[in-house]
């Protein structure tokens, strides 16, 4: 797993090779002069021992700001160049999960929760450009400040070098000690924050029911739960990052005391000068400060790491419903014919087929009909036309091709799905219309609204077309939202239209003037996919279904009067409008 962690980092780096060479370039010349620095202060006191001389303090002093301004500097292009990096790997990362996220199946993207995956689009993407920033140039930092200056401390004196650097393994020790607690807790507050932003993110959609069946205490409730366990998360990561950084400050701080104690008997002793004294004590210091911040490196760096895990997960995770190698996009005009040979679909766990072997044949311009008892398998039929979920192969053909080898985006345009469920999203009611076709007329939009029934609506409302519809189209009715979204899927001008109970908010009798309307304008073939049996009659053909199979197929007047299961949905619905009136 660390192995991995390291190449994912490297992935992430490799863009950006160039600029990480020479910030690390930079940061190795401040680590030389931090060395440099020490010596010559070490020089001048020892030269001092001999004399004072103005002009020598002032000389020695100009040079040793000389030398700080110019360290400074270098260290604060080294941290623009890596901290630039970080910056950069968070908006392209950002960017590329966005985009892996277009591409998934939507029950993916449902069953992960939306909460969740915002919560690593932001808060995780966010720790691993510190972990690209901040903690890759503070390792280095650390690296190259040991790797340069316990050498120098030798070439002074060894004794005291041993002696001051003895208690830096008992620092390493407690580092690796409150590492792997880290990241468990560390894990466990990300998960936490998740599961907040689940459930506020479910709560703002289901905000009417939750009215509606007054539950505003019981989602208070359930959310102090999640947020005192968010909360508990938090502090016990916290305790432990306050118990670690104060005890790794006050351990380094101890070689400093080694060193003053010590190095005042070999100073008495003639084993090292006062000059020598003093750079090892800012040697010591120079240590100290890495070290004491490797505590809080290594909160950065297993929080990038746990974060590097929730990303690739998702990065992991690919779509089941893709192009294959010999799709093609489709050469010639599509005239309309679908025909299903064998169509058989089982869900994933299920006991029984949801489709099992349909045989059928939809004309080019024909009014179809898909009726049946709820769980018959009408819904499933309909996403297998869009290609929304998975299908064998030679099971579905439009235009005698089989879909399986048409480009998904090909087969899309040329198939428009509406369901049950219309989503719009929060914007104007022509921007919704115009969303397959965002550069379409207004002209365009007026049309599709009139064919969709949408447009004496549309007139009532002041700002008409620029009427903002609100989130997931909360201000208009369930009748409204469904024809907006079928004006939608008019206006791309798919010569096929899938009506998956699109109408079902809709009266019978607006219902059926749409569809007169549809017919008369958009010479397209439609498949109405509806429990309506009223609407179901004035189509060309109606396709029976029941358990999963094609059980009856006709026109209306010849369906009623066998003795099938239409009829009896037939007279069901004669009676359930009986008793309404």
């Amino acid at each position: 797993m660390k192995n991995l962690k390291l190449k994912v980092v490297l992935k992430y780096l490799k863009p950006y090779k160039k600029e990480f060479l020479f910030g690390a370039s930079a940061l190795l010349v401040v680590n030389i002069l931090s060395v440099v620095i020490p010596l010559e202060v070490r020089n001048i006191i020892d030269q001092l021992q001999n004399g004072f001389s103005s002009d020598f303090v002032i000389s020695k002093s100009l040079w040793l700001i000389f030398l700080a301004t110019f360290m400074g500097l270098i260290r604060l292009y080294s941290r623009q160049i890596v901290f630039g990096i970080g910056r950069k790997v968070e908006v392209n990362l950002r960017q590329r999960l966005f985009d892996h996220l277009l591409i998934q199946d939507p029950e993916w993207i449902q069953k992960k929760g939306s909460g969740d995956i915002i919560t690593r689009a932001t808060s995780d993407v966010e720790n691993i450009r510190r972990l690209l920033g901040f903690t890759v140039l503070s390792l280095c930092n650390i690296v190259l400040a040991y790797s340069f200056t316990i050498p120098s401390m030798f070439s002074i004196n060894k004794t005291l070098t041993i002696s001051a650097l003895m208690i830096f393994p008992l620092i390493l020790g407690i580092v690796s000690l409150f590492g792997s607690r880290m990241v468990s807790q560390r894990k466990a507050q990300q998960e936490s924050l998740s599961k907040l932003s689940d459930l506020i993110q479910e709560d703002l959609s289901g905000i009417s029911a939750i009215k509606i069946y007054a539950q505003e205490n019981a989602e208070k409730r359930e959310f102090s739960l999640y947020n005192d366990a968010y909360q508990n998360s938090a502090i016990k990561l916290a305790r432990t990052a306050s118990t670690l950084f104060p005890l790794l400050q006050g351990i380094s701080s101890i070689s400093l005391l080694i060193l003053l104690g010590l190095g005042t008997f070999q100073i008495e002793n003639g084993f090292i000068s006062i000059g020598g004294l003093v750079a090892l004590i800012l040697y010591v210091e120079r240590l100290v400060f890495p070290t004491a911040l490797l505590g809080f490196t290594l909160n950065t760096f297993q929080l990038g790491q746990v974060s590097l895990d929730r990303i690739e997960e998702i990065f992991q995770n690919n779509p089941n419903i893709v192009d294959r190698a010999k799709t093609k996009f489709l050469k010639k005009k599509v005239k309309g014919l679908l025909e299903a040979k064998d169509l058989t679909i089982k869900y994933p766990g299920a006991n029984f087929n949801s489709l099992n072997c349909l045989n059928f044949k939809i004309y080019p311009g024909e009014l179809i009909a898909i009726v049946g008892p709820v769980g018959c398998g009408k819904t499933t039929l309909a996403k297998s036309l869009g290609r929304t979920i998975e299908i064998p192969d030679d099971s579905l053909f439009l235009d005698n091709i089989d879909i399986k080898n048409i480009k998904l985006s090909d087969l899309r345009k040329n198939i428009s799905i509406v369901p049950q469920e219309a989503f719009l999203f929060t914007s104007t009611i022509s921007e919704n219309i115009r969303f397959g076709e965002p550069k379409a007329s207004k002209e365009l939009v007026k049309e599709s609204a009139k064919k969709a029934g949408l447009i004496e609506d549309i007139n009532n409302f002041p700002q008409k077309f620029k009427t903002i519809v609100g989130e997931r189209g909360i201000t208009l009715s369930g009748g409204q939202r469904q024809r907006t979204a079928l004006g939608r899927a008019l206006l791309v001008n798919s010569p096929i239209v899938v009506l998956d109970d699109a109408l079902a908010s809709v009266d019978n009798k607006t219902a059926a003037i749409i569809i007169d309307e549809m017919r008369e304008r958009c010479n397209k073939t439609i498949i109405m996919v509806s429990h309506q049996l009223s609407v179901a009659a004035t189509c060309d053909r109606v396709l029976v279904m029941d358990k999963g199979e094609i059980v009856q197929e006709g026109n209306h007047k010849d369906l009623v009067k066998e003795n099938g299961l239409y009829k009896q949905l037939w007279e069901r619905e004669l009676a359930t409008n009986i008793v309404r009136s």
